[in-house]
């Protein structure tokens, strides 16, 4: 049986240091001399977060590898047959015939095919547009998990690169554009559904604004925020916002908390938010702003526009890019070319009758 005691990641890393790289190297030295190994990009394992739950569907030994397009095109399937035919039956109580990818644990990949489909660009980005088109989330697939053995060092620079953080133009744009949905897609929205009784849209952007005012003090902090699954897991190591806003959101989520008590610390979060702005220099001090009995409390509204104002021309009206476009490109293609009953069973799908 598996130890327990050890995460997916630790075993992977053995795995591969003790089982997988000596075949590599024997079988395939130049194109392992060209390759990145290692833990990393999608799932909760890579991000360390994973629990029971996560083992019903693509969950066991894994090793990510990236490599030049050439190799990869030419040598993928000659790798992982080799690997294959070199392993045990299993490792430290983990089956190696029902692995994770291909059947053996390793999953071989373009270097710029990988980064296509997070960042949206085949290597780092240069400009302050090109990391505006990036989705956040998306770069914590590159820079999460571990790698092993990086002999070019490419993907590891590209790793460091990232883990710079944006620009500081880049990231005031992006807190000006979290103020503006926060404040007048979330709380504006709110007020307005909650005059109307409309429950609904009372519920969808409550959700919104959560979400939006979670994200933006992970900006604030100079953190990427990740994909929302793992968000609140992310948002209790930020140092310092954390603390200013957990007991806020912790009130606010509960199904029983009535939507004009939400609205009220929505607001007190826009408070927290725009002292935190100030204190940083984000934006300046201001008189204290009262709400409106129609419109609701639109302070962040005002940050919006002050930041607007010290952003280079240029990116101004840049709209910076949240969603996971490049991966749902990817996947449409995928899951096109993939068997509907494979489908299914990858979505732990059966047929009734069938065990």
């Amino acid at each position: 049986m598996p130890s327990q005691s050890e995460s997916i990641i630790d075993v992977s890393r053995r795995f591969f240091h003790e089982i997988v790289l000596p075949i590599l190297q024997e079988h395939f030295p130049e194109e392992t001399a060209q390759t990145a190994f290692g833990v990393f990009g999608y799932g909760s394992d890579a991000l360390g977060l994973d629990d029971e739950l996560s083992r019903d569907h693509h969950w066991g030994l894994r090793i990510d590898a990236l490599m030049p397009e050439a190799i990869f095109q030419e040598k993928r399937d000659a790798i992982l047959e080799t690997v294959q035919a070199h392993l045990p039956d299993s490792y430290r109580g983990y089956s190696l015939r029902k692995g994770h990818v291909a059947g053996v644990g390793l999953a071989p990949d373009s270097l710029p095919a990988f980064l296509s489909r997070t960042i949206g660009l085949e290597r780092p980005p240069r400009t302050l547009e090109e990391w505006l088109s990036i989705p956040e989330e998306d770069i914590v697939h590159v820079i999460n998990g571990e790698v092993w053995h990086d002999p070019r060092g490419e993907f590891t620079a590209i790793r460091e690169h990232l883990r710079g953080y944006y620009p500081e133009p880049v990231r005031l744009r992006r807190i000006a554009h979290w103020c503006r949905y926060y404040s007048g897609m979330g709380t504006y929205a709110l007020k307005r559904a909650i005059l109307r009784q409309d429950e609904f849209y009372a519920t969808t952007r409550f959700s919104n604004a959560i979400r939006l005012g979670i994200q933006l003090a992970f900006l604030l902090d100079r953190r990427y925020f990740p994909y929302d699954k793992w968000l609140m897991a992310f948002f209790r190591r930020l140092p310092r916002m954390h603390q200013r806003l957990a007991p806020l959101v912790e009130e606010a989520l509960p199904l029983s908390t009535p939507w004009e008590r939400k609205l009220e610390l929505l607001d007190r979060m826009s408070d927290v938010l725009d002292q935190t702005m100030v204190e940083d220099g984000i934006i300046d001090p201001h008189p204290r702003f009262r709400g409106s009995p129609t419109s609701g409390y639109r302070l962040l509204e005002h940050a919006y526009a002050v930041i607007l104002r010290k952003l280079p021309q240029e990116i101004r009206s840049v709209v910076p890019i949240w969603d996971q476009i490049y991966l749902e490109r990817f996947h449409s293609g995928y899951v096109a070319g993939v068997d509907l009953d494979e489908w299914d069973r990858i979505l732990n799908l059966t047929p009734e009758g069938e065990a």
